[in-house]
Order: C-alpha cells, then structure tokens, then sequence
C-alpha cells in the first residue's frame, strides 16, 4: 500500500473512495474555475464570434476547455497518477494540445499547425507509451499489424478521432454530452476488467465529473454564464477518448507478461468503433455530401447530423436528446452482438450509424411528400 492508498484507507476500498473523492473535486474545480474563464474572456473579447456556419446570433466565450484541461490535469495527477507512470507523454501530451488548443480558440491558427501538433500527440502516445492497435482481430482476415504498419495506422486513427470529435462540437451540449456517455462506457468496461484497470477507471470518472460540470454553464439560458469548450476542449476530450479506445483493444491481446490479466473479446475494436460511433459516422457522411457535391471533403458547411435535425425544427436540447439515445442504441446492439463474427458486427454497427445519419434526410423528405 502507497502513503496515498493509506491516506485513503476510511475503512472501505480505498479505490472507491477515490472514486468519490475525484468526482467531487473534479466538478467542484471545474464549476468553479468556469465563471473566471468567462470573465477574461469578455474582458479580453476572447469571443465566438457568429459565422456561416455558426447556430448562435451572439458572441459567446470560447475557453471553457482551459477549465475542463484545469480539473482533468489536477485530479488525474492525484487520484490516477499511476497513469503518467504507465503511460509515458500522456502529460505532456495534454499540455501540447492545451496550447494549440487554446492559440487556435483565441487567434484562430493554421490548420496545417494543428494538424501537425495532432500527429506530434499522437506519435508521443504510440511511440513513448506503446498505446496503439496491435491487432485486428480478424476483422477482414487480418490478425497481428506489423509494428511500422500498427504505428502509422494508429497515429491516423488518432488524428481521425481528434478532427471527428472536434466537429460534432456544433450545438449546445452535444459534444460534452457525448464525451460523459463515451466515457461512461468505457470507465464501466474496464472496471468489469479488474483492478488492473483502475486508473482508468478513475480517468473515465474524472472527464465525467468536469464535463458535467461544464454542461451547467454551455447548457444555460442565461447568456451571461455560457460558453463553449472550444478546440480546446474538444482536442482533449477527443485525445483522451481515441486514448482509452486504444486502450480497451489493446487489453484483449495476448501479451508475453505474467503479470498483466488475459482477457478475450474478439469484438473489442468494433466494441470500442460502437462507444464513439457518433464522431465517426459524423465525419464520414460530411465527407460523402461533400464529394458528392464535388467539393473539398474539409470544407466547411452545414451537412452534419446535428444541423439537419435543426433544419427539422428541433432546438438544440432535443436535437442532442434523440442523437444520444440512438447512438447509446447502436452501442448496446454491438454489446448484445459482441460474439458475431467481427465484419458480420462491423456491417452491422456502420449500416446503423449511418441510418441514423440519414434518418433526419428520410423524415424531410416525408414532410415534403
């Protein structure tokens, strides 16, 4: 037993209790850290301002990522601090898209700079921590990657789920909703998995307590306490999800040591694809309107799922209610079907994500008819 495990040891599992503790003092920094946030940026005009693709009229501060990084890297380090001894550049990664992150929300930098920090991240993860996809389970045939092919296939998928998370970050509480669900999931599977696991569950608990958080003041009516979580926020939370996906797969590989617990699950990288389906199928369908229209598959525009249920009349908090439930829908499917064969679920879980993409496209169409 560490002197912090003594420290907790109340008489109950010292683990739940930093369960609670970490959820406490994460919503509580981060609750309160919010509103100082809200004021240098009105006093500094460090502002969203309305655009063409933008569902706001006002000029809305867009820093609340500073206070979801602040809470997440305070009580990480405390509570989950075995996680920067395992997982080597985690930190430093964070500090690294914290910077970007926030020179992007304050100043607007180019894209080619934050794509270069994105892969310099996710080189440091794969690279210094070994965090990546060994393996594809069968899916296509394919078993064991190459380490080359594992490394750049990974790095790609990184990026991919950072740029994807990024853009369902368009409607009011819809990103940060999703990342505590996505979060949810994942903290609940690898507590099934066994103490092994704990900091991870505790990490998962951590984005849960401060997104929430968050929520009470992007979620408000009153526009004097709103903000946004920026690309701050949503690089972070985007890293730090494709993170525990990679680590979830990762945990269903047979490994040479003794000491770390074997477990199988032959659908683990479809499990994880169906937890963060939403960002995924988002960014898929944007670049299919997009190619189909001739245009450049980055190109800004309002065809993602969040805006066509707008279109359909639906306000923001309704718009992430119904894109919730049918999301948390497809993950319970890939959970109940976890022992298809991996393309059979693969097909399965796309062809649901996308009709859910589509559904609002369908509805449209009949109201017309």
């Amino acid at each position: 037993m560490t002197r912090l495990e003594a420290f907790f040891d109340f008489g109950i599992s010292a683990f739940y209790v930093k369960i609670i503790l970490s959820f406490i003092f994460t919503f509580l920094i981060c609750f309160y850290s919010t509103p100082s946030i809200i004021r240098i940026s009105k006093l500094k005009n460090l502002m969203d301002l309305p655009g063409e693709r933008s569902v706001h009229q006002n000029k809305i501060p867009n820093l609340g990522g500073v206070t979801i990084f602040y809470a997440i890297g305070i009580c990480a380090s405390i509570f989950a601090y075995e996680l920067f001894d395992i997982y080597k550049f985690l930190f430093s990664s964070l500090l690294i898209l914290l910077y970007v992150g926030v020179m992007d929300d304050i100043i607007v930098i180019k894209v080619r700079k934050k794509f270069l920090a994105q892969v310099l991240v996710s080189f440091l993860t794969v690279i210094g921590s070994d965090v990546r996809i060994k393996s594809m389970f069968g899916l296509f045939g394919i078993y064991e990657l190459n380490y080359y092919v594992s490394v750049a296939f990974t790095i790609f998928s990184f990026v991919g789920l950072i740029n994807a998370f990024n853009l369902i970050d368009g409607i009011d509480g819809l990103a940060g909703s999703y990342a505590i669900l996505s979060s949810f999931f994942f903290g609940i599977s690898f507590l099934r998995l066994g103490s092994y696991y704990y900091p991870l569950v505790i990490l998962s608990v951590i984005i849960v307590a401060s997104v929430l958080a968050f929520l009470h003041y992007n979620l408000s009516n009153y526009r004097s306490i709103k903000i946004f979580m920026g690309d701050t926020g949503s690089m972070i939370l985007g890293f730090l999800l494709a993170f525990m996906a990679f680590c979830f797969i990762d945990i269903f590989i047979n490994k040479k040591d003794v000491e770390t617990p074997k477990y199988h699950l032959m659908s683990a990288p479809i499990i994880s694809m169906a937890i963060l389906i939403l960002p995924i199928i988002d960014t898929l369908n944007v670049i299919i309107v997009r190619l189909r229209q001739k245009r450049l598959p980055f190109e800004a525009d309002r065809s993602h799922i969040h805006h066509k249920l707008l279109t359909l009349g639906l306000s923001h908090r309704m718009s992430t209610f119904y894109i919730l439930v049918y999301y948390v829908f497809v993950v319970l499917v890939a959970y109940f079907l976890r022992h298809l064969e991996n393309t059979t679920l693969l097909v399965v879980i796309l062809s649901l994500g996308f009709f859910g993409a589509y559904l609002p496209d369908i509805i449209k169409k009949m109201r017309k008819n």
